[in-house]
C-alpha cells in the first residue's frame, strides 16, 4: 500500500513493514503509482527480496516526484541529463540560479563522517540558498589515502551526507581533485575547513575566474576519519579517549 509523501507499507501476513521516503518529495504527483509499480516489478523481476524491491520502488516514485512528475516527461525539449534526481547536483544548481539563489558547494572524502565534517557543513548551508557537497569517488580516495580506503564506499558516504538537513546536493568525482566538477557546477561560494590556507587550494583560481568565491570557514581542531579508522583497528599508538 503506498502512502504517498510518507512512503509504502508491506504486507505478507505478519506485521506491516513501513518503507518510509527518503526524503519528502514536493511537485506534481501524477504518475508517481506507475513509477512506484514499474520500479518495483523490475526488481522482482531480478529476483531480489521483496523488501528491497518496494524500498528502491518508493526511492524510485520520490524521485519521479522531485524531478517534476509526468510534467517534466513532456519537457522533451530539456536535455535527458537535465531531469535529475533530489541531491542531483546539476538540477539544484539550476533551480536555485533561475531563482536568483546563492549556490554553495564544499568538497572531501567524508569517509567516516564526524563532527568536524557537520560543523564545516552546517556553517556552508547557512552561507548561501543550496549546499552541495563534492565527494571523491572510492577510486580517488584510495589513490589519496591508501588501500585500506575507504572504510565506506561512496553510495554509503552519499546517503549519509544526504540525510543531513544541510545537505542538498552530492556529486561524486572521480578525479584526485575536484576542479573539473566545479568547473562544471561553477558554484558563488567553494567553502574550505579554516585548517587550510587560500594559498594552498588550487582551487582558489578557478572558482575566482568565473566570479566565484573561495570561503574558509571554522574547523574542529583533532577530528579525523584518518584517526577514527585508527582507533576502530585498534593499532598500537592510536589514542584513545577516557
Amino acid at each position: 500500500m503506498t502512502l504517498g509523501e510518507h512512503g509504502a507499507l508491506l504486507s505478507r501476513g505478519g506485521p506491516p513493514l513501513l518503507v518510509p521516503a527518503p526524503w519528502r518529495a514536493s511537485g506534481d504527483c501524477c504518475g508517481a503509482g506507475d513509477s512506484f509499480a514499474v520500479a518495483v516489478a523490475g526488481r522482482l523481476a531480478d529476483g531480489d527480496l521483496v523488501e528491497l524491491a518496494v524500498r528502491e520502488a518508493v526511492e524510485a516514485a520520490a524521485r519521479f516526484v522531485s524531478a517534476g512528475g509526468a510534467h517534466a516527461v513532456l519537457r522533451s525539449a530539456r536535455p535527458a541529463d537535465d531531469r535529475g534526481t533530489p541531491g542531483d547536483a546539476r538540477v539544484l544548481v539550476r533551480r536555485v540560479r533561475e531563482r536568483g539563489g546563492t549556490v554553495v558547494a564544499a568538497g572531501g572524502c567524508f569517509d567516516l563522517l564526524h563532527a568536524g565534517h557537520v560543523e564545516l557543513l552546517q556553517a556552508a548551508r547557512r552561507a548561501g540558498d543550496c549546499l552541495v557537497v563534492c565527494v571523491n569517488s572510492d577510486a580517488s580516495v584510495r589513490r589519496r589515502k591508501g588501500g585500506g580506503r575507504p572504510v565506506v564506499p561512496a553510495e554509503d558516504r552519499t546517503r549519509v551526507l544526504l540525510a543531513l538537513d544541510c545537505v542538498d546536493a552530492v556529486a561524486v568525482f572521480d578525479e584526485d581533485t575536484p576542479e573539473r566538477l566545479l568547473d562544471e557546477l561553477r558554484p558563488d561560494i567553494w567553502a574550505k575547513g579554516g585548517d587550510y590556507a587560500l594559498t594552498d587550494l588550487p582551487e582558489t583560481a578557478l572558482v575566482e575566474s568565473w566570479g566565484g568565491q573561495v570561503v574558509l570557514l571554522p574547523y574542529l581542531d583533532g577530528r579525523s576519519s584518518t584517526r577514527l579508522a585508527e582507533r576502530a583497528a585498534g593499532r598500537p599508538g592510536a589514542p584513545t579517549r577516557r
